[in-house]
């Protein structure tokens, strides 16, 4: 009985933070373009705007949701309910930690550990093209019909390098459970530098990061690579004729592809859950450091914020950091939080690279879209694959 409970309480926490991290998501993305270009961003609804997706998702419910008469109703309803949908699943194969006890039971910080968890992913992620193309074809609009198939010849072509930049990390793994390529990577080299795939040798895999992360900004149609909702050609692409709810559900499916990507990324070339240095250089108590550290510059600031609403509000968050640093320091709690927090953190990481390129790069022509796929990508990614190949039958492990 304690397992199946165990499984509830696994699904509810992952739900409840995929959820909450899909409603601020894009409140931070707009915070950090706004900084990029100089701008405040949201700060009206609560502080630092901090309720501002509350807003939107009040306004997107009060909203009108129209549909107009010449659309296939059928499709048109089941793209949506699609694109959200197939973003969600495959989160969880994703391991967030290693095996605990709770309760008496042994569990996996994991929803369900498939031994070909790899394929699941890329299985759901190459569906994720019918909903998009769907959207455009049932919506009987030229501009969303030019946005679907723009997006099925773009998701087509650049799921050929991204899987081919996930098989050579498999084969120095030698397993396609996405548990047994985080555990394949413990360790370190010369006591130092993690035992990441990206570093791991005989055959590191830094282009095949580089190859991966590139293509999944063209999988979940993210600037430089959004040409399927490119509004300057398109109006707004496949979803031209959605409101309310269901356009909101398109830009929910978009960041929860976001998580999805880095959380593979993290754990296929990342160490996952594995911390950046040895628990003997403290990567146990780290954590507790750099939340403190977080909650004492909160409460610097707050001296001197310019804004009045600054100065009440700022305290209250140094000194929820400083709350959070004294749990860190628990030692029963390490084992609990201290892998999700160095997974979470990586993770992080990579979604402020996603935010940080939109704001940062033009957009591709679609012509230079294709070709950098079968001209650069595909081949160099089918390289790097051979390379891994040869080398890992030299050197076997």
């Amino acid at each position: 009985m304690n397992f199946f409970v165990l499984s509830l309480l696994k699904a509810a926490i992952v739900i409840s933070v995929l959820m909450v991290s899909l409603l601020y998501l894009q409140w931070v993305e707009r915070k950090v373009i706004a900084h990029i270009q100089l701008r405040m961003g949201p700060y009206r609804v609560g502080p630092h705007g901090l309720l501002q997706p509350f807003a939107d998702v009040l306004k997107l419910l009060t909203k009108e949701g129209f549909i107009p008469s010449h659309v296939n109703l059928f499709f048109y309803l089941l793209a949506p309910f699609l694109a959200v949908s197939l973003a969600l699943i495959s989160i969880v194969v994703v391991p967030f930690g290693p095996e605990v006890e709770l309760f008496g039971v042994r569990t996996t910080m994991q929803l369900t550990d498939l031994n070909i968890g790899i394929l699941f992913v890329l299985a759901i992620s190459s569906l994720s093209v019918y909903a998009v193309t769907f959207a455009g074809w049932a919506s009987n609009n030229k501009y969303s019909l030019l946005g679907g198939l723009r997006s099925a010849a773009q998701m087509i072509s650049y799921e050929l390098p991204l899987a081919l930049s996930l098989g050579a990390p498999l084969l120095v793994a030698g397993s396609l459970s996405l548990r047994e390529i985080v555990l394949a990577q413990q360790g370190t080299i010369l006591g130092i530098l993690p035992n990441w795939m990206i570093f791991q040798l005989p055959a590191p895999q830094l282009v095949g990061f580089l190859v991966f992360l590139i293509a999944a900004f063209a999988e979940t149609n993210r600037i430089p690579f959004d040409l399927p909702e490119a509004e300057n050609e398109l109006v707004a692409g496949f979803h031209t004729e959605y409101s309310s709810l269901k356009f909101a559900s398109f830009f929910m499916a978009e960041y929860a592809n976001m998580i999805t990507m880095t959380a593979i990324t993290t754990t296929v070339f990342l160490g996952g859950w594995l911390p950046p240095f040895p628990e003997t250089l403290g990567s146990n108590w780290a954590p507790a450091v750099i939340f403190a550290l977080l909650g004492a510059l909160a409460v610097y600031y707050s001296r001197q914020a310019p804004r009045p609403k600054d100065r009440r509000t700022l305290p209250w968050v140094g000194l929820a950091l400083f709350a959070v640093a004294a749990i860190f320091l628990i030692p029963a709690a390490h084992p609990l939080l201290v892998p999700p927090f160095w997974f979470l953190a990586k993770a992080g990481f990579l979604m402020f690279v996603f935010i940080w390129v939109r704001g940062t790069l033009p957009r591709f022509r679609y012509d230079q879209l294709m070709q950098f796929a079968w001209k650069f990508m595909f081949p160099v990614a089918l390289v790097n694959l051979f390379a891994t190949a040869l080398l890992v039958a030299l050197f076997p492990r």
